[in-house]
């Protein structure tokens, strides 16, 4: 059993997003989740890009299946180099959400907190060279030579 780091995320590129409103209806859980994009979007952009959300680091500190571990829930945007191709710094809050060490202090708590971003840069790079991101990339440009083709009208008779 080799296990460091856990990380798990869901990615939403930043320049996928064409509406900002939020709908009257949404739950109260969506409707942080957009205020947190709008946040992000006024933040940083949306030129290389991304925002992570349902997302979770774990750290095993101990060769033992229960003890040892810290896990954190984490929310925020990755920034990548100008071609998409490494993640270069991130914005993220994270939260411990669960842990098995009963020797934790809270400066630990924080050193973790704030090595969750070093950690998510790592994992990112990896999602990039899996190709998860070069698929995004093409259905945005072909979504785009859709749109120039119709001179930049899409969406009627979806």
């Amino acid at each position: 059993m080799q296990r460091w780091v856990e990380i798990e995320f869901d990615c939403l590129p930043l320049r996928s997003i064409g509406r900002l409103d939020i709908p009257l209806d949404a739950s109260p859980k969506y409707q942080k989740h957009c205020l947190n994009l709008k946040q992000a979007l006024e933040k940083h952009g949306t030129l290389n890009t991304f925002y992570l959300y349902n997302a979770k680091c774990v750290f095993h500190l101990l060769n033992h299946e229960t003890d040892g571990m810290l896990e954190f829930a984490f929310e925020g945007t990755v920034m990548t180099s100008a071609d998409d191709t490494k993640a270069v710094r991130t914005d993220l809050n994270a939260t411990l959400t669960r842990e098995t060490c009963s020797w934790l202090s809270e400066p630990i708590v924080e050193w973790f907190a704030s090595t969750v971003s070093r950690a998510v840069l790592v994992e990112f790079d990896r999602y990039i060279a899996a190709g998860d991101l070069s698929a995004t990339e093409q259905r945005i440009q072909k979504l785009q030579e859709e749109s120039d083709e119709s001179d930049g009208f899409v969406g009627m008779y979806l």
